[in-house]
């Protein structure tokens, strides 16, 4: 449970050097009660996506082409999609996977 101090209404923070209740704003300590207190909670630690899968099996078939030539085999149709990879107030990126040899580049613009 927060304990508040009773000088300034900041949060009471344990300091594990005094053994004590501090207020770090005032300077205000108090005696830490029965029930104690935790130094340290739980970490969650979550897992970033590095890699976008694209299955071309059934999803190939209904994922948007668009007529752009390939840099790695000069083919003229490429499945795209977008995916915001910069700031919000950025536009997002332009993915795309040749339909013929399966390269997949991006497009910034």
């Amino acid at each position: 449970m927060l304990r508040f101090c009773p000088n300034c209404q900041s949060i009471l923070r344990p300091d594990r050097n005094k053994g004590k209740l501090v207020c770090y704003r005032c300077g205000h300590e108090e005696e830490i009660g029965k029930e104690g207190f935790r130094i340290k909670a739980p970490v969650v630690q979550r897992k970033k996506i590095k890699d976008i899968v694209v299955d071309e099996g059934d999803y190939g078939a209904k994922m948007p082409t668009a007529s752009v030539p390939c840099p790695k085999c000069g083919n003229e149709e490429a499945y795209w999609w977008l995916v915001q990879t910069r700031r919000a107030d950025e536009p997002p990126t332009t993915f795309y996977r040749c339909k013929k040899c399966g390269h997949t580049w991006r497009d910034y613009r």
